[in-house]
């Protein structure tokens, strides 16, 4: 019998291969039901193969966000560079499978809640690991029950309170991105569009807007600080409380031009306000006897890899797939470390971000601004040409990472494709 501390995306879909491989799976999440918060991610590469596989890919389709494009906002608030989606070639940062986080979350939760194996607990956390050893682990949960699992699946997020109970300090190390997001859900305005606009604003800052399905916007703007003085002061905000967050927010870009006035205003009064730290998790290893951490308690490959839905979508199916192969009453051990060898290399290859981003994309002057955008709009030019995008640009639903075949699997293989 396994349990898994859920992640809005990780445990429900790690839930599904594990009933299907034929666990008995308890998943407690602290909300006491699933929201439906969150901002943009994609599905993208061999996870859609996954979806697929899943019976989901029509789903997938029908909760898209209904952005179509990207475009390049200068400083006097006029597009300069549009990069449009076109199907079946990756030639834009908008997806062709965009989808909110929430509602990626509620689709693969309707989708494993009412399998017979799979138990949800909702408003209940995993307060301490009692014992972890060859028998058993034992928890006492929020609820004040103590509880014996074969398996403890630690997909609790990025400050993983389990991580920090169960694997020493030194296997965990912190990779700071030195940058700052900032979203929030706005109003949405008449004049708003269907793209993801994006604006560039001198002392390396960005503002952006994106459309959602649900007459809203959602907002976002990013940071990186310019000398160790705001660094501080950053990263403090991160530790600290929202009115904290927002006065440093409205000092820092007031003057930032383009809709800035109009999102901060509006993340005044928004109630899904969230202040993130952009680091990512590298761990030396996922496991601990019969604890093993998932998704971003592991691997946290932060938003500039656009791959974090991804890889927790991938790394639910090899895991079930691995544990699927264990004999009756076998420790997880094995199935544990083969997990982590078939999937660490790819997780490794996503988290190597190249050194000169974010910064490259965060101008701090106005030179710096004028050679990005002056790049940007040659790109923009460039991809518009049909066959240079056919013949150079990448396909999203390539498979990026093989997928292992497991034989308990074999009825999920798609027969329509993508």
């Amino acid at each position: 019998m396994a349990h898994a501390q859920s992640g809005y995306i990780f445990g429900p879909c790690v839930a599904w291969w594990l009933a299907k491989a034929g666990a008995q799976v308890t998943v407690v999440e602290k909300a006491a039901s699933l929201l439906a918060t969150g901002q943009n991610i994609d599905v993208n590469g061999s996870a859609l193969n996954i979806i697929d596989r899943m019976g989901l890919m029509d789903e997938l389709r029908r909760r898209n966000t209904t952005e179509k494009g990207t475009q390049l906002i200068d400083q006097h608030g006029r597009p300069f560079a549009s990069f449009p989606v076109t199907e079946g070639v990756e030639a834009s940062p908008t997806s062709e499978f965009e989808i909110l986080r929430g509602d990626l979350a509620l689709m693969l939760y309707d989708a494993s809640k009412d399998h017979p194996n799979v138990e949800y607990r909702f408003g209940i956390t995993v307060q301490e690991v009692l014992s972890n050893d060859e028998k058993s682990v034992k928890v006492k949960l929020s609820n004040g029950k103590v509880e014996t699992f074969d398996l403890l699946v630690a997909a609790d997020g990025q400050w993983s309170k389990i991580r920090k109970q169960c694997f020493k300090p030194e296997t965990i190390k912190i990779v700071d991105k030195n940058m700052t997001a900032v979203y929030a859900t706005i109003p949405r305005l008449p004049h708003d569009n269907m793209m993801w606009n994006i604006y560039f604003a001198l002392g390396s800052r960005i503002v952006s807007t994106r459309p959602d399905p649900y007459g809203t916007i959602r907002a976002c703007f990013t940071r990186m600080p310019c000398n160790d003085e705001q660094k501080l002061a950053w990263q403090s905000a991160s530790r600290s409380d929202q009115k904290t967050q927002k006065e440093l927010l409205r000092s820092t870009f007031a003057d930032a031009g383009w809709q800035a006035q109009r999102l901060l205003d509006g993340m005044d009064a928004a109630d899904d306000f969230y202040f993130h730290a952009i680091q990512q998790i590298r761990m030396s290893t996922w496991s601990e006897s019969r604890v093993i951490c998932l998704g971003d308690a592991a691997y946290a490959p932060t938003p500039l890899t656009g791959m974090g839905a991804s890889l927790a979508i991938l790394g639910s199916y090899v895991l079930a797939g691995e544990i699927s192969k264990l004999n009756d009453g076998e420790h997880p051990q094995r199935a544990l470390k083969a997990y982590e060898t078939a999937f660490k290399p790819f997780v490794e290859k996503i988290q190597s971000i190249p050194f000169f981003f974010p910064a490259a994309v965060h101008p701090r002057t106005a030179l710096g601004r004028w050679v990005l955008q002056s790049f940007l709009w040659i790109l923009a030019k460039i991809v518009a040409v049909p066959w240079i995008v056919k013949r150079f640009s990448g396909d999203e639903k390539a498979e990026d990472f093989p997928l292992p075949q497991y034989e308990v699997f074999a009825d999920t293989v798609s027969e329509k494709g993508h």
